[in-house]
């Protein structure tokens, strides 16, 4: 599959495939491989995705086009340093650390509450957080709109982002980061840190009792998904968008549809955040190509049709099959590895 994916897709993608399948496909992965370390392996329950991942799309934007720093110097004074934009690649890695340093903030109420009440402080966040980047002015450059736009920016001579970038640039660029954060994030999972994290979900006190230490885990799971949903985020706004509005882009409902992903796909499963980005974002562009292009269906009513889709699957896997689409696909190899000798 990584085969196909680096030496074969390149050579056929176009600016449709790209735009409409690929680039949506393997951002909502990053994102909701996130989100399922937090609450799919930690048992923290969050709704500020969106939130998280304007501030890595505002952090890409401000270290793809330069920054100013006042900090103060040693007479007292504020001290402003001129600090050059950074290069795209390294620009989305920084965001990633910006967002996870920000999630650790915003997740130490988790050390207090849980559930529910952990819910709605996430929730609080995701309007926090939006709230800030309409009305903190430097973190657009002071621009009139309040939009921020990507400049064209290369890695090792290929343009990845704006106008001119070329579909299959952009494409492995993305795909560079899907690949390194599956890895990362398989291995933390199957690491002491991923036993810490679902001792930490399947009963707190008993994890805290035989030693594990639940601040370090929390906090640690909320730095690592922000981390991922940062970079989600910064490549969601840098190499797909071009250009965003933190309001329509980062809202509520992007924060609903990352969750939905990892609930269709499969809570506590690598695997489940690619079914779940695969069946919403593939599944989106074929009901749209049906109803809209075969059955000539207006746009609009076709969106709500989706919608309606997404709901049934939503209640039809929480009531079915709470463990998502990995636990199909786990059920299915296990039939397949004894067919055709059952007993």
């Amino acid at each position: 599959m990584l085969f196909v994916a680096f030496a074969v897709v390149p050579f056929l993608i176009n600016d449709y495939w790209l735009n409409a399948i690929f680039l949506p496909f393997l951002i909502y992965a990053i994102a909701a491989i996130g989100l399922n370390i937090l609450t799919g392996y930690c048992g923290q329950v969050s709704l500020g995705t969106g939130g998280f991942m304007a501030v890595g799309a505002y952090a890409c934007y401000k270290f793809m086009t330069g920054m100013d720093l006042y900090l103060m110097g040693a007479d007292g004074e504020w001290v402003r340093y001129a600090l050059p934009p950074i290069n795209i690649f390294f620009s989305v890695i920084l965001a990633g650390f910006v967002t996870a340093f920000v999630g650790v903030l915003f997740g130490l109420p988790s050390l207090r509450i849980k559930g529910f009440y952990l819910a709605v402080a996430t929730l609080a966040a995701q309007f926090f957080l939006v709230w800030l980047f309409n009305k903190w002015a430097w973190t657009y450059n002071y621009s009139a709109s309040g939009q921020i736009n990507a400049p064209t920016r290369g890695v090792l001579g290929y343009e990845v982002t704006g106008p001119t970038a070329e579909p299959w640039a952009a494409y492995l660029f993305s795909l560079v980061f899907v690949v390194g954060v599956a890895w990362v994030a398989r291995n933390l999972t199957r690491g002491a840190m991923g036993r810490k994290w679902m001792a930490i979900r399947d009963m707190d006190i008993a994890a805290e009792i035989i030693g594990v230490n639940p601040l370090m885990a929390k906090l640690s799971a909320f730095a690592v998904s922000s981390f991922f949903v940062g970079v989600a985020g910064a490549l969601f706004f840098s190499v797909y968008l071009g250009a965003v509005e933190v309001t329509e882009a980062f809202g509520l409902q992007r924060s609903f549809l990352v969750l939905c992903l990892i609930i269709i796909g499969g809570r506590g499963s690598i695997f489940g955040a690619f079914a779940g980005a695969a069946i919403l974002v593939r599944g989106a562009v074929f009901l749209k190509n049906i109803l809209v292009g075969a059955l000539g269906w207006p746009t609009d009513l076709a969106a709500y049709f989706e919608f309606i889709i997404i709901g049934i699957l939503i209640m039809g896997f929480l009531i079915f099959e709470p463990h998502g689409l990995a636990q199909l696909w786990r059920l299915a190899k296990e039939k397949l590895r004894l067919w055709p000798f059952p007993y």
